[in-house]
């Protein structure tokens, strides 16, 4: 089966670049471009890929707003990978905050991002839960921000909540179900239920809302 990509970069070569990239691989398709957010969202409505590339520095309209244009918009939503030159700053957190799926580095190997293209496509998030939660630490150190209300965060049990709380300290369902002395099948089950009840496309957004409603905060790293 093939994977569908929209390339969004202000960059002809760029564009180029990557393109040349993705169509060596049998099962990657670019099927659209788009030099700034604005064309981006449209490309989307248009060629309705299953994967965007967004540059997050672009003109006009930027990744990160176009991200949150085209994943607000209704029916069946791409996921997003955002490019950027920088990796622990606030882009990045914002591009998280906005609904991306992970991001890359530009100068990252071409393995890598093929390999990344097909971690989201697969419905699994490019970053890690421990990479997010140690990005999220840095920012909210530097950045403290007081805790957004959730009214969702009602709708969970207290297991759940609980659950919610180890996933965006970085546990994985393996650690969880071994410090609550549970199967890792029933971690999975409720973490699955948790992104439901939340409206969480994978762990990296229930990470993200974590750290901002105050479910854990920056002084809680790793397993207790």
């Amino acid at each position: 089966m093939s994977i569908s990509i929209l390339i969004a970069d202000d960059q002809a070569l760029v564009r180029t670049g990557l393109r040349m990239i993705l169509e060596a691989e049998a099962d990657l398709r670019v099927v659209a471009e788009a030099e700034d957010g604005a064309d981006a969202v449209e490309a989307v409505r248009r060629a309705r890929p299953d994967i965007v590339l967004m540059d997050i520095r672009m003109p006009a309209v930027d990744g990160l707003e176009a991200t949150r244009r085209i994943l607000a918009a209704t029916g069946e939503a791409p996921r997003i990978l955002m490019l950027t030159t920088f990796d622990l700053d606030e882009y990045v957190f914002d591009a998280l905050q906005a609904g991306a799926s992970g991001f890359l580095l530009k100068d990252a190997p071409p393995e890598q991002l093929v390999a990344g293209i097909r971690v989201i496509a697969n419905g699994d998030s490019l970053l890690s839960p421990s990479v997010t939660r140690r990005l999220i630490e840095c920012f909210v150190r530097d950045h403290p921000r007081a805790p957004a209300a959730a009214p969702q965060l009602d709708e969970l049990t207290a297991r759940e909540l609980e659950i919610l709380g180890l996933v965006a300290r970085g546990l994985s369902n393996a650690e969880i179900a071994e410090q609550l002395v549970v199967s890792a099948t029933t971690v999975k089950t409720h973490v699955g239920r948790v992104l439901s009840k939340l409206g969480l496309r994978d762990r990296v957004q229930a990470v993200v809302l974590a750290y901002e409603t105050g479910v854990v905060s920056a002084g809680q790293i790793g397993p207790s």
